[in-house]
């Protein structure tokens, strides 16, 4: 029977782990690997539905992904088995009974007993031999070292290697067979260091590969860490002009530090990516360079020789990749450096400031349910957008234009406003106003408002009190009603002016309102403060929470909007939308313009609903 030695060097060793098989699995072309390192190949190749044989480098499908799935070599791990339950006997003892092998000499190849274990370290001779416990390289913890006698020739030591045959051989085989055969020989001492200077110097250069990518992650780090430290200092700039203004810039304030935190979450999600596409390429270098590493446990002959051969070339063309640029993630530190947080301060005028640096772009372009319906637009609960129709209906859209309710299919709305308790305030074709629950239930309340021939059709707003404004076109007065409707409490002349649109700012008494295609600005008298309009431009207005003011300006024969911001009396600050190029109305000169609550500014044309926000 063979020993134990003889049987582990017959094709029971794995060509890439140097070690007994430990579960072998079968590829198509017939060589036989442990599954542990096939995963370990898998991970580094490109499709994980097939893997190279590193021997002979032909593909076999994976049955989805998975290495486990393989064919087990069922003879091979029987005998792999049966290997390691075989208790090995002394092969140095000369009795018949031979007893059982505790330890095994790696310069002698031989297993010894207790007693030639003892008789052998005494002798001065084998004092430098490597001797190993047997249980170790049953396990496969401690690989076995090969002899080196030629197979041929066992008494010849195979002291030459073939470049042509990748095998080592004695001399006589050289001289006898490979030389004539027109081989190339060299001295297989001088082939084993050139083998391990090469994998030291992949190893070298995957150690260099590895720092420059995690310094690529740390400087990523350091990029995310700015951003965080620049966006924590806004939000500080924010909250200390907040307490110094005190609690009727809070609205502006949250609506600031939503703008930062939409910025920090688009920043912080770029990053991340590019962190762990980098994270990954670190870890298909760690799997290439360990299965690289095996070749310097012991000399490579054969299957081992060529698996390694495949390895260390993928290893080389993987480390031959151009490293990662850090402009992708210095890109992003630059665009979060642009932005600035800039206060404001008036006399008898509080506005927070206003975050610079970023750009406006329309993130929704939809059509209305119906063609040429839009008659009214304001800002209701919950994040939604009212646009009431002149067919019929209210139109609730969300803050990415998706339609999320129709309301009041059956009335022709032709204004409408919200209290702060979510009751609604709806005046339909006649100026006839009527009150609804949040969930659009009439309620019995009456307005005494003037009819539509006698006053006219106009805007309607509330202010922060609920108190409820309605404006008249054509008597160009405004009548303020509570809740609760009935009488006017009381009666604002225009000074002159019509109310086409309607707005109260939050925290004064004064009101926007559209005439025409000027901009007044009228304080809660109804005295005029101040006029915006522009030559050949249709101007649409509307108050923000902040109490700044945002007017469209519509070139409707050539359909380009722009958006300016204005402060509460009507002095420009910025530009937000350039000559934004819309679908031009057929029919009406008609349009609509507010602020959602998250801060996207929403435009409506008889027909579509536009949506711009931050980025």
């Amino acid at each position: 029977m063979a020993t134990f030695h003889q049987i582990s060097s017959q094709n029971l060793e794995c060509p890439i782990c140097l070690t007994l098989f430990n579960q072998p699995k079968l590829l198509t072309c017939s060589h036989t690997f442990c599954e542990g390192c096939l995963e370990k190949v898998s991970q580094t190749q490109p499709n994980q539905q097939m893997i190279t044989c590193p021997v002979c480098r032909k593909e076999t499908p994976v049955p989805s992904g998975d290495v486990s799935k393989l064919q087990t070599n069922v003879p091979l791990s029987s005998l792999v088995d049966e290997v390691k339950t075989k208790n090995p006997t002394c092969t140095v003892c000369e009795m018949d009974e031979k007893p059982p092998a505790v330890s095994y000499c790696q310069d002698c190849a031989k297993n010894m007993c207790k007693s030639c274990e003892n008789g052998h370290s005494i002798w001065k001779p084998f004092s430098n031999h490597e001797v190993v416990p047997v249980s170790e390289v049953l396990s496969g913890k401690v690989p076995l070292r090969r002899r080196r006698k030629c197979k041929t020739h066992p008494s010849f030591d195979e002291d030459c290697f073939c470049t042509h045959c990748r095998e080592n051989i004695c001399s006589t085989c050289g001289m006898l067979e490979h030389l004539q055969d027109g081989h190339q020989l060299e001295k297989a001492a001088v082939h084993e260091k050139n083998v391990k200077k090469n994998i030291k110097e992949l190893q070298e250069r995957a150690k260099v590969k590895k720092t420059t990518i995690e310094n690529h992650i740390d400087f990523i780090e350091t990029q995310r860490n700015e951003i965080t430290t620049m966006l924590r200092k806004l939000n500080d700039d924010i909250d200390k002009k907040y307490e110094e203004y005190m609690q009727l810039l809070t609205n502006r304030r949250e609506a600031l530090k939503c703008q930062v935190q939409r910025l920090s979450e688009n920043f912080e999600k770029e990053l991340q990516t590019m962190k762990e596409e980098s994270r990954q390429t670190v870890s298909h270098v760690n799997a290439m360079e360990e299965l690289v590493t095996n070749g310097t446990k012991v000399p490579l002959e054969k299957d081992a020789l060529f698996a390694h051969d495949t390895l260390c070339e993928n290893l080389k063309s993987f480390l031959g990749r151009d490293d990662p640029d850090d402009q992708s993630p210095r890109s992003v530190t630059e665009r979060a450096q642009k932005i600035s947080f800039r206060s404001y301060v008036k006399v008898n005028q509080l506005f927070l400031g206003e975050l610079e640096g970023y750009t406006w772009n329309v993130k929704a372009d939809v059509e209305l349910p119906c063609k040429d319906s839009m008659n009214c637009m304001t800002r209701a609960p919950d994040g939604m957008m009212a646009v009431g129709s002149r067919f019929g209906g209210i139109y609730l859209y969300s803050p990415d234009g998706e339609l999320q309710q129709t309301a009041l299919k059956d009335v022709i709305v032709r204004r409408i406003g919200f209290l702060s308790d979510g009751t609604s305030v709806v005046g339909d074709k006649c100026n006839k106003m009527s009150l609804y629950t949040p969930q659009w239930e009439k309620l019995d309340v009456a307005f005494e408002t003037m009819s539509d021939d006698e006053g006219g059709f106009g805007g309607l707003t509330v202010d922060r009190d609920d108190n409820i404004y309605v404006g008249y076109r054509k008597s160009k007065k405004i009548q303020v009603f509570t809740p609760q409707g009935g009488k006017i409490v009381r009666e604002i002349m225009c000074d002159g002016y019509s109310s086409m649109q309607l707005f109260s700012f939050h925290t004064t008494g004064k009101l926007i309102l559209l005439d025409s295609s000027a901009v007044v600005c009228l304080d809660g008298k109804g005295m005029n403060e101040n006029v915006l309009k522009k030559g050949g431009m249709l101007a649409y207005p509307t108050v923000r929470r902040d109490d700044s003011v945002i007017v469209a300006w519509v070139k409707h024969g050539e359909g380009l909007v722009s958006i300016d911001r204005y402060t509460i009396d009507l002095k420009q600050v910025h530009n937000i939308v350039t000559d934004f190029k819309i679908q031009k109305p057929e029919k009406r000169y008609w349009y609509c313009l507010q602020e959602f609550e998250s801060g996207e500014i929403a435009l409506c044309t008889p027909n579509r609903l536009y949506v711009f926000g931050a980025i």
